[in-house]
C-alpha cells in the first residue's frame, strides 16, 4: 500500500467518538437522577458484567463491519462453540484444551463463512443469515434440543471469580479490547481492514490482500462468538442450544452506537465497547424502573436509529 505505516498512525478522539461518550454520560445521569441505585458501585459492576458478553461479540463484529462486511451468525456460532466446549469438559478432557476446542469450532464457523464471502464471492448477508439456520440446526441436532448439564466446578468458578473486585468476564473482555485496539491502530492489518472497508478495488490495485482479510475478520468474529458463549456457559453452569438467540442484533447495534459505519471504514474498539455499555446501562436503568422487557427493546431500537442519524450527520467531518 502506498498509504503511511500502520505503526505511525495516531488514533484521534472523533466527532462521533466524543457523541457517543456524551451519550453514554447523559444516560448515566438520566438513570442517576431517577433512580439513586443506578450509580452504586454494585450495580455499575453489575452493568459491565452484564455488558461484557454483548461487548465480546460486538467487538467482533465491529472488525467485520469496518470491513464492509455483516455476521449474522454469531448467536448460532457462540451456540455451537459452547456446545463443543462443555461436551469436551464433560468427557474428561482437560479444561484448557475443551476451551480451545470451543475457540476452535467458532473460529471454524468464521473461516466458512469468510471463505464464501471472500473467496465464493456471495454477499455477506446471505451467506451468514445461511450459516445462522446451519449452525443452529446443528446445535440442537447434536443435543436433541436439550442443554448439557454439568459443566466443571473449576471452569464456573474461574468465570464467576472476581480479580481485585473486578469480574473476571470483564477482565476477559478488557485484554481483547486492548489487544483488538492495537491490532486496528497499531497493525498494518488494522490498515488492511480500514482499507478494504473504505474501498475494496482501491484496496486490492494498491496491494492490500482483500481476500485474506476478509476471512481474517469472520475468523475473528467466530472466535470471540466462542469466548462469549464460553463466559455464559461458566456464569449458567449449562451449555444451551438456544444460547445466542438475536446476539447478532445487540452486537449490531453495540457497533453502531459506537460509530462503526455499516457502509464499512469506520469504527473504532473503544466507541464499541462504549456502544456496549450504553446498551447495558439502558437495559438496567429499564429493569430498576420495572419497565416491562417490550418498552426496553423500543427504547433499545430509537437509540439505534438516533445512532445511525447521527452517523450520516457525522459522515465525513469526523
Amino acid at each position: 500500500m502506498t498509504a503511511s505505516p500502520a505503526h505511525t498512525r495516531t488514533p484521534r478522539i472523533n466527532l462521533r467518538d466524543a457523541g457517543t461518550f456524551f451519550g453514554l454520560v447523559l444516560i448515566f445521569a438520566v438513570f442517576a437522577v431517577l433512580n439513586p441505585v443506578f450509580l452504586t458501585a454494585p450495580n455499575l459492576i453489575n452493568i459491565l458484567q452484564q455488558s461484557s458478553i454483548n461487548a465480546c461479540i460486538a467487538l467482533g463484529m465491529t472488525f467485520v463491519i469496518i470491513s464492509g462486511g455483516i455476521d449474522l451468525s454469531v448467536g448460532p456460532t457462540a451456540a455451537v462453540s459452547a456446545i463443543v466446549g462443555a461436551t469436551l469438559m464433560i468427557a474428561g478432557v482437560p479444561i484448557p484444551l475443551a476451551v480451545a476446542g470451543a475457540i476452535a469450532t467458532g473460529m471454524a464457523c468464521g473461516l466458512f463463512n469468510g471463505t464464501l464471502v471472500a473467496v465464493a464471492g456471495l454477499q455477506p448477508f446471505i451467506v451468514t443469515l445461511g450459516a445462522l439456520s446451519l449452525y443452529r440446526a446443528l446445535a440442537l441436532i447434536f443435543t436433541g434440543g436439550n442443554p448439557i448439564f454439568g459443566i466443571p466446578a473449576e471452569f464456573r468458578s474461574a468465570i464467576n471469580g472476581l480479580v481485585l473486585g473486578v469480574p473476571v468476564p470483564v477482565i476477559i473482555v478488557a485484554i481483547i479490547a486492548g489487544i483488538l485496539w492495537v491490532v486496528l491502530n497499531r497493525s498494518p492489518l488494522g490498515e488492511y481492514i480500514l482499507a478494504v472497508g473504505g474501498n475494496p478495488e482501491a484496496a486490492r490495485i494498491a496491494g492490500v490482500p482483500v481476500a485474506r482479510t476478509k476471512i481474517i475478520v469472520y475468523v475473528l468474529s467466530g472466535g470471540l462468538a466462542a469466548v462469549a458463549a464460553l463466559i455464559l456457559t461458566g456464569r449458567l453452569g449449562a451449555a444451551d442450544p438456544t444460547m445466542g438467540n438475536l446476539w447478532e442484533l445487540d452486537a449490531i447495534a453495540a457497533a453502531a452506537i459506537g460509530g462503526a459505519s455499516l457502509m464499512g471504514g469506520k469504527g473504532s474498539v473503544v466507541g464499541t465497547l462504549m456502544g456496549a455499555v450504553i446498551l447495558g446501562g439502558l437495559r438496567n436503568g429499564l429493569t430498576l424502573m420495572n419497565v416491562q422487557a417490550f418498552y426496553q427493546l423500543l427504547a433499545t431500537g430509537i437509540i439505534i436509529l438516533v445512532a445511525m442519524l447521527i452517523d450520516r450527520a457525522t459522515r465525513g467531518r469526523a
